[in-house]
């Protein structure tokens, strides 16, 4: 069903005339005229009863008419959907509980009126994210780009934005609970749980840091959700799991989780944003914008990151 014949068809009952329809349509009486026929020939029904003064609807017609009206929004809204400006910004932030998710949130907070689409593709590989970048299906996402060593495929752009430090999360009876802080040293012997971890990005980032610091980061069993393991943290004399700084996770008060600050060094979890660089929608220049203003590299020997994101 073309259409343009259905759009004259609404046009048409909506004016009341033909020729009025088709000075709205930007078309002669005669086009107007055409597009109806070709849709009663292709509907093998006659819409309208002509008469002096307008037109009116047939049984048919009116039958019709809602299912135009649908359609013809139907079609509003998919253009709406890939005209820049006008379709929602689309963005990775791989996890709703992680830094990134918070920084987008407060972005939007700022900018309250913007079309906004949050994506959290979770156990989604890199390649994939950045597949769905080139290809158009999301303007940005969130990674750590640990397999590239921060490059892109051609005609995308990357650029760090968060370093997010880490915290160990323990119950209250673990031996740690009562601590300030904790150096990072000191972790080695104790047992760092983080079951169900899978993303190639983060088990290599954790890799990483086990072997840096000689800790014993157990990612072995089903993940049966973080809240799950929080009951689990919660309970435990000996379990801990690392969090980080720009994360949020709720719990009931009886938990009496504690959030230790962990140090000389503090490990530091990077994220960088990745765009494709001929992107014109105009909310991902200020998304861009304002993730720059607000981003503080960490640097100094307080802090440690892999070899890879120096």
């Amino acid at each position: 069903m073309e259409l343009d014949a259905v759009r004259t068809f609404v046009a048409v009952i909506e004016a009341g005339r033909f020729q009025a329809a088709a000075d709205e349509l930007g078309i002669t009486q005669q086009a107007a005229s055409k597009r109806v026929a070709a849709l009663e020939r292709r509907l093998g029904v006659k819409l309208f009863v002509r008469t002096a003064q307008a037109v009116r609807l047939t049984v048919d017609g009116q039958a019709l008419l809602p299912h135009a009206r649908e359609l013809l929004r139907a079609a509003e809204r998919a253009t709406a959907a890939v005209t820049p400006g006008r379709r929602p910004l689309r963005v990775d932030v791989v996890n709703r509980r992680v830094a990134a998710a918070h920084l987008l949130h407060a972005f939007y907070q700022r900018h309250p009126g913007i079309e906004l689409d949050v994506v959290a593709l979770t156990g989604a590989h890199a390649g994939s994210a950045l597949a769905e970048i080139t290809a158009g299906t999301l303007d940005a996402t969130f990674r750590s780009l640990r397999d590239s060593a921060g490059r892109v495929p051609d005609g995308l752009r990357a650029a760090r934005v968060i370093d997010d430090r880490h915290q160990l999360l323990v119950g209250p009876r673990h031996p740690l609970a009562n601590a300030a802080s904790v150096p990072l040293a000191e972790l080695a012997g104790h047992a760092i749980w983080m079951p169900g971890l899978s993303e190639p990005e983060p088990v290599g980032y954790y890799q990483d840091l086990a072997k840096a610091f000689g800790l014993t980061i157990d990612t072995i069993g089903p993940s049966f959700g973080v809240e799950a393991l929080l009951a689990e943290i919660a309970d435990s004399t000996r379990l801990a799991t690392f969090v980080g700084e720009g994360s949020r996770y709720l719990w009931p008060e009886s938990y009496d989780l504690r959030r230790i600050s962990v140090v000389d060094p503090t490990p530091v979890y990077p994220h960088s944003v990745i765009w494709r660089a001929d992107n014109p929608h105009p909310v991902l220049a200020d998304f861009l914008g304002y993730l720059r203003t607000g981003y503080r590299a960490e640097t100094g020997d307080d802090v440690w990151a892999p070899a890879w994101a120096r």
